[in-house]
């Protein structure tokens, strides 16, 4: 079970993360996918029901009979990583020449050289789902990561060694086989017909107690922030806990609509805020491991950001809804198909974009090689382009910004609270910027600014203001001088995470 504590002492994130690993198991070890034997499997058969939850108003007074269909699918996983050798690298404290700590620590094999110890043993608890008659089963990357040996349970005490045959640690997804044949499994639901509101039963194995069936409704769809690359976790109130990782979120009808990953605890236990990953996020997965022995994810090369009220204001749209290009990766299918920083995408495939991170799942779910239409607006028309897109690249990988500190003793004054110099050829190889960009390289910002409030750090390019070019510190000045008049700015932003837009309010209101 992921969880994300909140503000507790110290000491208590300590303890609570210790129990988490205790009952958990999430520091164990395996590679990723066994690709030599998972790149000729057969595709695996699923059982998938499109039809919508019914919403007639009825309640039933007993869930009893969608529990005895779904149960027997859902099994206890048991994971066990075998003691290993580790090097301990602060050897030479003093501390290790007491006998004492020896014992637990050994003896260098030879001065200077670091110390040897061993790990003990560890156990991990988890929970999976049978998906399949022939022994598929879906549980969480974070239960087997690093496991040497897991076994499965069933609720009639049958138990089997699993084998890994894929883990997606985007997503979180871990997808195991055992060798059996007409074994009990879930049917799977349509996501895209969930609600809030809906009535869902959580299943697993919480704190190792047993199988454990909780209920409660959706409370959210589309929740992210937990730390991964692709999420769109449904949210809900039913109880869940550590060990329930892996484990079902099925409907009143008894069908799966997600696997349980996560809670927002401040305790370590359930406090009514958990998540599951979709079942629609779940097959693409699951199916892409099983075909292709590994994930395959379609690529457009587009850095982009949310549409917020500021920015929507900015580019002259109405809605607060897209996907803002805030640049486009040079050779890539965006800019191939001619997608420009600044273009607004509205619509992918045909279905509308929401926001960046549901375009962000909306590519990366799409075949590479395909062709697909993207419909975006570009200075107040709209357009459409097609994009024939790539496999994702291993060396695009998502990652937070982290910005250097420059220093210019030279540096000038732009907008308001802000220092900006030329990029020489120091600052270049410190921050590791492309040869070919120009712009005012950030010295320096004042943190009561409203640069500072819009997000702008040292170490940043300013690339352009209300979308003119900037070549160099004298242009951002000159630029920005023009813009007082206008109460807001609208920077384009190179930092180490990406380029980015920034509307700062330079209005009196600062």
């Amino acid at each position: 079970m992921r969880q994300i504590l909140g503000n507790l002492p110290f000491k208590a994130r300590l303890a609570l993360l210790g129990g988490a690993t205790l009952l958990i198991g999430s520091t164990l070890a395996f590679s990723k996918l066994a690709e030599n034997e998972t790149a000729k499997a057969p595709p695996v058969r699923l059982v998938v029901d499109e039809a919508p939850v019914k919403r007639d108003g009825h309640f039933t007074t007993s869930f009893a009979p969608v529990v005895k269909k779904i149960t027997p699918a859902v099994v206890n996983v048991f994971t066990t990583t075998a003691p290993k050798k580790q090097k301990l690298q602060n050897y030479q404290n003093p501390l290790f020449d007491d006998p004492f700590f020896r014992r637990f620590f050994g003896d260098g094999s030879s001065e200077g050289q670091p110390r040897e110890f061993r790990t003990p043993k560890q156990h991990g608890l988890g929970s999976g789902v049978v998906v399949s008659e022939d022994g598929y089963i879906l549980t969480n990357n974070h239960v087997v990561d690093n496991a040497d040996e897991i076994k499965v349970a069933f609720a009639d005490g049958k138990e089997y060694t699993a084998k890994v045959v894929g883990r997606d640690d985007k997503s979180d997804i871990a997808v195991l086989k055992i060798d059996a044949k007409s074994l009990p499994y879930a049917h799977l639901a349509n996501t895209d017909n969930i609600e809030v509101g809906d009535v869902v039963l959580a299943i697993g194995n919480p704190f190792g107690v047993g199988q454990t069936v909780t209920t409660g409704i959706i409370s959210a769809t589309g929740r992210a922030n937990m730390g991964l690359d692709y999420e769109d976790f449904i949210q809900t109130d039913a109880a869940i806990n550590p060990g329930n990782s892996g484990g079902a979120l099925i409907d009143a009808e008894g069908r799966l609509i997600g696997i349980n990953t996560a809670i927002l605890s401040r305790s370590g236990g359930n406090q009514g805020i958990g998540f599951a990953i979709p079942m629609n996020l779940v097959r693409y997965v699951m199916e892409s491991i099983i075909k292709d022995g590994r994930v395959i994810r379609g690529f457009m090369g587009v850095n982009i950001q949310d549409v917020t009220p500021n920015l929507a204001k900015e580019f002259n749209i109405k809605e607060n809804s897209g996907a803002l290009v805030a640049d486009v990766t040079p050779d890539s299918p965006a800019a191939k198909a001619g997608l420009k920083a600044g273009d607004i995408i509205t619509q992918f495939d045909g279905k509308p974009v929401r926001d960046s991170r549901h375009l962000k799942l909306q590519v990366a779910q799409i075949a590479p090689n395909s062709k697909v239409p993207v419909q975006l607006m570009r200075d107040g028309s709209t357009k459409t382009f097609e994009v024939r897109l790539k496999e994702f690249p291993k060396n695009e990988l998502a990652s937070k910004s982290s910005r250097n500190r420059g220093n210019d003793d030279n540096a000038e004054e732009t907008l308001k609270g802000v220092a900006v110099g030329d990029i020489d050829v120091r600052s270049r190889e410190q921050l590791k910027l492309p040869s070919n960009m120009k712009g005012a390289l950030v010295t320096g910002v004042d943190d009561s600014s409203a640069s500072y409030e819009a997000g702008l750090r040292e170490g940043d390019v300013i690339l352009e203001i209300n979308r003119k070019p900037v070549t160099g510190a004298e242009d951002a000045v000159e630029l920005s001088n023009k813009a007082d008049k206008k109460g807001s700015v609208l920077l384009r932003v190179w930092s180490r995470g990406g380029t980015r837009y920034l509307v700062v309010k330079e209005g009196k209101e600062s």
